[in-house]
Formats: C-alpha cells, sequence, structure tokens
C-alpha cells in the first residue's frame, strides 16, 4: 500500500511537533512548513516558508492527498495580528490545498474558543478561520477540531498552573463556580490518528476534552491536588478587576521584551468566561476516538 502524503503546518510547536511525530511512526510520507528549516530530517521533509508565502504553501500541499494545519498565533497585541495570522494564514493553507487538486481532506486545529468570538480577539480570529476554510474548501472533506484547553511534555502556558497546584496554590481566576475542561496532547494527537483512519467525507466541526463529565470546577482541581499530595491545597483567587491591571502592564512591558503578548485585556475575557465544558458524543460517535488521559492520571504521573 502507497504511504499517505500528508502535509502540515506547525510541524514545529506544540500539537503540531506531536502529531508530525506520529505521523511519521504510522508511515507517511510528511511534508511540514517551517520558518527556518529546510530538508529531509527525522522523516520529515521540511518545507522552508512562510504561512504568506504562497509559493512555499503550493510547495508544501503538492501532491498531498490529507493537509493538517496546526500553525497559528496565540498572542498578539491587536485583533488584526490575529487576523493576520489566524484567518488570513488560514484562508491561504486552505486555498493552496484546494487549487492543488490532490488535497481530498484538510483538516484545521481550531479552538473551543472558536465558540464564543465575542469573547476575545483570539477567539474571534479562530471562529473566522474555521469560516473562512469552509468557504475555499472546493471540494475538499473539511474537518475542524476544537479541542479545548491542551496541556501536556512541551506545554509552556498550563505547565505553572499545575506546577504549582501540586505544591499546594491554586491560582482561581473568575468566578468561583466556573467550569473548565482539558485535554491532553496525547490524547488530541489519538484523535487525529482515528480521524486519520475514519471514512469521514463531510465536513463537520468536532469539539474535544478529555471526557470528564461537567468538567472541572475550581473545587475539584484542588481536590485532585489534595489527594495526590496527601497536604491542603489553598486556593488564592485573582479578581477580574486585578487580572485586567496585571494584563494592562504585560501589555506594555510586552513592547520593551519585544515579544507580543499572551496574557491582554482581550485574553481576560477569554480566561474567565464561566462555561469551558464540552462533550466528546460527536467525534466519538464519527471516529470511535475516546480518550485515555484525565487529568488526574496525568498530574499523578507527571504528564504535563
Amino acid at each position: 500500500m502507497t504511504p499517505l502524503t500528508i502535509a502540515l503546518t506547525g510541524g514545529s510547536g506544540f500539537i503540531g511537533g506531536q502529531i508530525a511525530r506520529m505521523l511519521v511512526a504510522r508511515g507517511a510520507h510528511v511534508r511540514a512548513l517551517s520558518r527556518t528549516q529546510s530538508g529531509l530530517e527525522n522523516g520529515i521533509l521540511w518545507i522552508k516558508g512562510t504561512l504568506e508565502d504562497e509559493d512555499s504553501l503550493a510547495r508544501l500541499v503538492e501532491g498531498a492527498s490529507i493537509v493538517i494545519h496546526c500553525a497559528g498565533a496565540v498572542r498578539g497585541r491587536s485583533a488584526r495580528s490575529f487576523q493576520i495570522a489566524n484567518v488570513q494564514g488560514s484562508r491561504r493553507v486552505a486555498q493552496a490545498a484546494c487549487n492543488s487538486g490532490t488535497c481530498e481532506r484538510f483538516l484545521l486545529m481550531s479552538s473551543l474558543a472558536a465558540r464564543h468570538p465575542e469573547l476575545s480577539w483570539y477567539a474571534k480570529s479562530k471562529h473566522d478561520a474555521e469560516q473562512e476554510v469552509l468557504r475555499v474548501a472546493g471540494t475538499m472533506g473539511i474537518t475542524i477540531f476544537r479541542p479545548t484547553a491542551v496541556y501536556g511534555p512541551g506545554d509552556r502556558e498550563l505547565r505553572p498552573l499545575f506546577t504549582w497546584l501540586l505544591k499546594g496554590l491554586l491560582v482561581r481566576l473568575g468566578a468561583r463556580d466556573s467550569h473548565l475542561s482539558f485535554v491532553h496532547v496525547f490524547d488530541l494527537v489519538a484523535a487525529v490518528a482515528h480521524w486519520l483512519g475514519s471514512p469521514i467525507t463531510k465536513s463537520a466541526i468536532y469539539e474535544i476534552s478529555d471526557g470528564t463529565l461537567g468538567g472541572y470546577s475550581w473545587k475539584g482541581l484542588a481536590k485532585i491536588a489534595a489527594d495526590i499530595r496527601a497536604a491542603p491545597v489553598r486556593s488564592l483567587a485573582i479578581s477580574t478587576t486585578v487580572l485586567r491591571t496585571i494584563a494592562c502592564a504585560n501589555f506594555a512591558i510586552s513592547y520593551m521584551v519585544r515579544r507580543a503578548p499572551m496574557l491582554t485585556t482581550s485574553k481576560v475575557n477569554e480566561l474567565t468566561h464561566p462555561d469551558w465544558t464540552c462533550s466528546n458524543t460527536a467525534i466519538t460517535v464519527a471516529t470511535g476516538w475516546i480518550p485515555q488521559i484525565k487529568l488526574r492520571r496525568a498530574l499523578q504521573e507527571g504528564l504535563f
């Protein structure tokens, strides 16, 4: 059987890197976009280029029957910066895939934040990116994954939260009765693998979490950590007002360190939203994927 040729963006990132390794292990011919490297390395053919470079995108998807788009921005100083990276970038990748004439299936790695585009610049850009990809799809089957907060080896955003939690301190953002949800990167990659092996051809959007019914409350997170530590966990609540003040300071500092900020006043709305729960029912029915790693196990075994 001839191996699949799969084109991937974001292959050097947290999620995309894990997907790239899975694809190589499955024997696929993998092409991945990179700003800095080119040539064959670790079973991956790196195509040097960016999401703005239509010629490099054409080379990336040439002959590929499947395209997986993971690249995008999670940091930014303005709505425009997110629109450029996430919306325009996604449109160019999807258009290149459509123009190739060989791409049959396209997977967009979006975010559960896209469910609420009114909350933040990032959320709106992910929602708009989904719409753009669907708009230019042509005959390609479009699948959109909306994972909730993704964590695991290589993650730098949630690791501090979990590290402090296991040390006995829970930093709580937003309302006391908020509900969160998470998914381990290994499970997310497994979902991609199941999608590859499924006969899905119609366009669809799938929300993805670790399957914990009702998600996680702040109290529930503290209980998990207290059980693992066999010691109490203290909660430190940060009000929305304080969080916005920190976000303003962080925004100013970002200009001095010349790095796009993660925490902005726009992001605060997203972080303090009271309900980030979701159901895996649709993707399980479509692909048979069932998550295997609950947060308790990940914290117990150090899988973060």
